[in-house]
């Protein structure tokens, strides 16, 4: 009998490694990307290079961490259960609740951007019914299968891959070779020409506006960790994860910091704000006059892609809180095609709710998803923190796991800890920036409500 009901509550490994590598790409690779980088060219300038290369290095000592303990132990919702077992319980159920809140608020976030990006091709269409549209969709694409899923988010994240890559080669061929130029090469000069107010034509900013655009960097980041849930889906998963992330993380830094690089060196850095989505200028800059058309389908794909994975990975979460009785039962009920159907629904659910209000109440879609992304951004850090930690404890208390493992994290532990304490500053630099001091307010709120319910509940005790 207990075998029966444990079967009933496992979810079956039905993904291949690539879609697993496309669902970390896709988490990662979004409207932070298309939409992030005009605030953090405003804030730093062409320094901002630097600021996705160094926070895509913290990203790289987290994935690590994670794969060094997903080796051993892969399966669903891996990161939390790494958090509660070498850390607190606590620990753990701050980082599944912190996933399911992210995701929420990230999925109301990518669908207001989705129906405006809509409005471009259809501008007299109700917000409303687009949005209903859009969410039902993705509905029925998580609740088909995971791999139907994963297949939905292999395509979303390719036309992103391809996109990013084909416009760094353009942008390369007119930096060096005058491609679209007359064959006149623009350069580097752009890197250095345009001083700031720091005086710096490299960091505009000063160290201040170089630290407070490592905030919006870090959130446009979030989502890489998808690796710890989808890894209790895929076949073959030690496999699956020494591959993903060794090529998901290179190919993230080359696709940021390749896509950042050709941005600030074909346009002065205080010329982009007044002229759109530098992904569109650039296209346009060598002569691809449906530029604006081009993007605007990659931007939606990317707004529907991140809507999509934050459905998959806040409803794998709410499965997991409901096994263990966190949350209420009916979310652990698993359907006949072997997914977490009402989880899903609950998920959505609140995305909806979200949308809704936005709706009624918000002044502008531009202002809502600013202000509901960055909200995120806080507790979307949770994941990090508790993988540094655990995986401490883990390489503490498993030192004959360890002995023979083949994809151990570099510099233990000075890499943890120096991790870390980058992670922290740039919270407490979210603070002092006028621009993130709210959102990241609701974000502490949020963490500080959830450490209450638990306390409340559980008390202090180790093992609930």
């Amino acid at each position: 009998m207990e075998t029966k009901n444990k079967a009933k509550t496992a979810l079956k490994r039905s993904m291949t490694a690539g879609q697993v590598e496309m669902i970390s790409l896709g988490g990662a690779i979004g409207v932070g990307l298309f939409m992030g980088s005009t605030s953090t060219i405003k804030w730093t300038g062409p320094s901002v290079i630097l600021s996705y290369a160094f926070v895509g290095l913290l990203l790289y000592i987290v994935m690590r961490a994670l794969g060094e303990m997903l080796y051993v132990n892969p399966g669903t919702g891996s990161f939390a259960d790494y958090a509660t077992e070498y850390v607190h319980p606590l620990a753990g159920y701050l980082a599944m609740w912190a996933n399911v809140f992210e995701y929420i608020v990230v999925g109301m976030s990518e669908v207001v951007a989705a129906t405006e990006y809509l409005r471009f091709w259809w501008p007299k269409a109700p917000t409303w019914i687009a949005g209903v549209v859009i969410i039902f969709l993705l509905v029925l694409a998580n609740i088909v299968s995971a791999k139907a899923y994963g297949a939905l988010e292999f395509w979303f994240a390719m036309i992103k891959v391809v996109t990013i890559i084909v416009m760094i080669l353009l942008g390369l061929g007119l930096i060096f070779f005058g491609l679209g130029n007359s064959g006149h090469p623009i350069g580097l000069s752009n890197l250095w020409d345009h001083p700031g107010k720091s005086g710096n034509g490299f960091f505009t900013g000063g160290w201040q506006g170089f630290l407070f655009s490592m905030s919006v960097v870090a959130g446009s980041y979030e989502g890489i960790e998808l690796l710890g849930i989808s890894a209790g889906e895929v076949a073959n998963p030690k496999q699956a994860v020494v591959k993903s992330v060794k090529s998901v993380l290179m190919r993230i830094l080359i696709f940021y910091v390749g896509a950042i690089f050709v941005i600030v060196t074909i346009y002065p850095w205080n010329k982009l704000s007044g002229l759109g989505s530098p992904f569109v200028t650039t296209f346009a800059k060598v002569g691809i006059t449906a530029a604006a058309s081009i993007i605007n389908f990659v931007v939606l794909t990317a707004a529907l892609s991140g809507a999509n994975s934050g459905i998959y990975s806040s409803s794998r979460m709410l499965f997991k809180l409901a096994t263990e009785n966190n949350a209420p039962k009916i979310f652990s009920h698993i359907s006949k095609r072997i997914v977490p159907n009402y989880a899903i629904y609950g998920i959505t659910s609140g995305i909806l709710l979200g949308f809704s209000l936005d709706t009624l109440v918000a002044k502008s879609a531009g202002d809502m998803f600013v202000v509901v992304f960055s909200s995120s951004v806080l507790p979307g850090m949770i994941p990090w923190f508790v993988i540094l930690w655990a995986e401490l404890r883990f390489r503490r208390n498993n030192p004959a796991l360890l002995k023979d493992h083949p994809f151990k994290l570099p510099l233990y532990p000075f890499s943890n800890y120096f991790a870390m304490a980058m992670l922290i500053l740039i919270v407490v630099c979210m603070f002092f920036n006028p621009d993130t001091r709210i959102s990241v307010i609701v974000g502490a709120a949020v963490l500080l409500i959830t450490v209450i319910v638990y306390l409340f509940r559980y008390g202090l005790k180790t093992n609930k």
